[in-house]
């Protein structure tokens, strides 16, 4: 299927960050109740180890991501670091809700210019199908020009099965919005009197999937980027049907390799 690059609601600056704000919190929701990225652990903690990184840069954080329970998972698996979330789009009512362990920097960080003072292991997840392929080639190429490790994850696949999955987001919005906490009116208004929030959700997820990368286009896009970086593709089983795709990027100085290299696409 062909990689079409479409627009995405949430990215636009004209966006009520009331709405922003409720997509992202559902989609952290939905992320922490399927543990949908539970499963990358293993190797992401045996990378970040190996590295020897303690502070990661999560990129296009929205609401949180993952971290409620990766976090934790990751504790498990021996590191021990801290967390620093920065979007384009800053979610200021997740930053005050944020353990000690995980902050949120609370202005804006461009992916494609990230400010020098924010150094450490950089992480996209459910994110680097925003970017056309001109933008992602230089957001991975500013990581290995900087030696900085990178990994990306991503469960949207360029698939029938995928797209059709995402027709069904408005029962799944509406089925979880009342468990999410904090508690807020907005989030109620936007998602059953007035369903922003789920149309949002549902043409997002759908242009997400027509946005998704391939492990072969990772791999051109890659091959082109000089330098002493090691590039591991590849694609991990998940909870439930999903699986999940990921990307390492990793100084050539360093001997990290993941648990699933087996799995590698282009090394």
């Amino acid at each position: 299927m062909r990689r079409y690059h479409l627009i995405e609601l949430e990215d636009q600056t004209w966006m009520p960050s009331i709405i922003r704000n409720g997509v992202t919190d559902y989609l952290r929701a939905a992320i922490r109740t399927g543990n949908t990225y539970g499963p990358v652990a293993a190797a992401l903690a045996k990378v970040l180890n190996s590295t020897g990184q303690r502070h990661v840069i999560d990129l296009c954080a929205g609401g949180g991501g993952p971290w409620d329970t990766l976090l934790p998972a990751l504790r498990e698996e021996g590191w021990d670091g801290n967390v620093i979330l920065t979007d384009r789009f800053p979610n200021l009512e997740v930053a005050g809700e944020l353990n000690r362990e995980i902050s949120y920097h609370t202005r804006p960080v461009n992916a494609l210019d990230v400010p020098g003072h924010l150094r450490g292991f950089r992480t996209l997840f459910t994110a680097f199908h925003h970017f056309p392929p001109a933008a992602a080639k230089a957001l991975l190429a500013d990581a290995a020009a900087r030696q900085v490790p990178i990994a990306l994850f991503e469960v949207t696949r360029r698939s029938p099965a995928y797209l059709l999955g995402m027709l069904f987001s408005p029962l799944a919005v509406m089925a979880l919005t009342p468990f999410i906490r904090p508690f807020r009116w907005s989030r109620l208004i936007f998602t059953y009197l007035l369903p922003l929030i789920p149309f949002v959700v549902t043409w997002d997820g759908v242009v997400s999937c027509l946005r998704s990368y391939t492990a072969a286009e990772l791999g051109d896009m890659t091959a082109g980027i000089s330098g002493s970086y090691r590039w591991e593709i590849g694609e991990v089983k998940g909870n439930g049907p999903l699986s999940v795709s990921y990307l390492f990027g990793i100084p050539a100085n360093t001997g990290a390799h993941t648990e699933s290299e087996q799995q590698t696409a282009h090394a």
